[in-house]
């Protein structure tokens, strides 16, 4: 029997709604889990990082569980980094606290991506010392997820310090603990240089990660003016049969994060995704 397609969203993506509403969405479109950011969809129930407490892990954790939604990522997207030390101390700091409640969250990973150097895009990102600076912080980070039995999700992205999947198999080799996972997103490793050959560097990326990827991020794009732009799941041009062939035969079960695909457009990149799992 055909293993079926795990799909889940990230839960802002639906905006600042009461928490009732996202649940009743999450059923409706039959999502089995989600990327939970917090801070970003219930910003009044965290006024900072450090005022998150087991409760209001437990708050969250268990209208998710009444729902019978899961929590595939919680995510923490800090900026570990950053140039100013005292800013990537808070960022690691505050990931940390999450590595601490995943648990009464009822998640099993925390995930980011790495952040940059300076204040948005820098060509510094692409620099050996850059990357020795998320090697150095993400140890920091692992070694505080295997205090909890927890998990470090790492997220590559094009403009970042971690850019390319090869880079990441790096870090995954430096920082050899199986409490370090990676978040892939394929979306995230295409440049208006590269994107034509996208059936290759999907293809390096899943040879190269493995069964390091935790679980994997569905976003579209479209290049536009020689710029990537992020656009609704079928409505772009990323190739997604080769992730969702990965999906069934060689991972089945691993769960798919729909990202940046909002309402009215949900239920069209559902029906779109299926088809082509369906199809492979």
């Amino acid at each position: 029997m055909t293993p079926p397609l795990q799909l889940g969203i990230r839960a802002h993506d639906f905006g600042q709604i009461p928490l009732s509403e996202l649940t009743g969405k999450l059923t409706h479109y039959g999502f089995t889990h989600i990327q939970f950011a917090v801070k970003k969809s219930f910003p009044d129930s965290v006024p900072s990082f450090p005022a998150l407490s087991p409760g209001t892990a437990a708050y969250f954790g268990s209208a998710f569980q009444r729902a019978n939604v899961r929590i595939a990522v919680l995510g923490c997207y800090v900026n570990i980094t950053a140039s100013d030390l005292s800013e990537r101390v808070q960022a690691i700091r505050d990931f940390n606290t999450h590595l601490r409640l995943a648990r009464d969250f009822g998640a099993s990973l925390v995930g980011t991506e790495t952040g940059s150097v300076g204040q948005g895009y820098t060509e510094a990102n692409f620099t050996e010392e850059a990357f020795e600076r998320v090697v150095e912080s993400v140890r920091t980070m692992v070694s505080e997820a295997e205090r909890f039995g927890v998990t470090v999700g790492i997220e590559a992205g094009l403009n970042h310090p971690l850019y390319t999947a090869p880079l990441t198999r790096r870090l995954l080799d430096l920082v050899p603990s199986d409490n370090l996972q990676i978040i892939l997103d394929c979306a995230n490793l295409m440049s208006p240089d590269n994107y034509k050959d996208q059936d290759e560097v999907i293809t390096e990326a899943l040879e190269l990660l493995g069964n390091r990827i935790a679980c994997i991020h569905l976003k579209d794009f479209s290049v536009v003016d020689d710029q990537i732009r992020i656009v609704p799941v079928g409505q772009g041009q990323l190739n997604f049969e080769s992730i969702l062939r990965y999906m069934k035969y060689k991972r089945p079960h691993i769960q798919g994060i729909l990202e940046s695909t909002a309402e009215p457009y949900i239920a069209e990149g559902i029906a779109y995704l299926q088809r082509i799992y369906d199809q492979a």
